[in-house]
């Protein structure tokens, strides 16, 4: 056989034989994975989506709580552990996902996953591996759903990861006028 037309065959059963594609095919098989393959976002998401993941930060996951109204470390109660700037990381959609769902082992960040470390999807690891680790991870206000753990994530992304500081503009934008927040951020 010579060079480019050469095709190579195996055996899937007894009596069966496959060619395997040459260049083009695998080509085609390339393209036609990459439309199948889930997408890190496909599109933007929409302002109600948008709004019930500022629902999610704010209620039911309290994550200003730690973080502050703004995102910004400056958080609501001294009692509270310290949570990043989420204003000025740099993480991406994927990773901010993961962040929410396994939490942050020994960092005060909880795990939002009600099975975060009952089967190794965190980390490879599971709740033994932590404690013998000597990691812990405080308890979330509520367990979160898959779907509004990408709700919160897409929230933050759209308006909070990678804008800067709070000012006034963003204040506004953030909460509206009428909020007295934005007072403390000069016109």
């Amino acid at each position: 056989m010579q060079g480019s037309g050469r095709r190579s065959s195996w055996t899937i059963r007894r009596g069966f034989t496959r060619s395997e594609p040459g260049p083009a095919g695998a080509a085609l098989v390339f393209l036609v994975a990459l439309q199948l393959a889930p997408a890190a976002r496909a599109q933007p998401p929409d302002a109600a989506d948008i709004a019930e993941g500022m629902r999610i930060f704010l209620q039911k996951g309290n994550c200003q709580a730690c973080h502050g109204w703004a995102a910004d470390g400056r958080k609501m109660d001294n009692q509270m552990p310290d949570g990043a700037n989420l204003r000025e990381t740099k993480l991406e959609r994927g990773d901010v996902i993961v962040a929410i769902k396994c939490g942050r082992p020994g960092r005060s960040m909880p795990a939002f996953d009600k099975l975060a470390y009952s089967d190794a999807r965190c980390y490879g690891m599971k709740q033994v591996d932590l404690k013998a680790s000597g990691l812990s991870l405080p308890d979330p206000p509520a367990t979160l759903q898959p779907r509004e753990i990408e709700l919160l994530a897409d929230f933050l992304c759209a308006k909070i990861i990678g804008k800067g500081p709070m000012n006034r503009a963003r204040c506004v934008e953030y909460w509206g006028a009428q909020v007295e927040a934005c007072g403390e951020f000069p016109k």
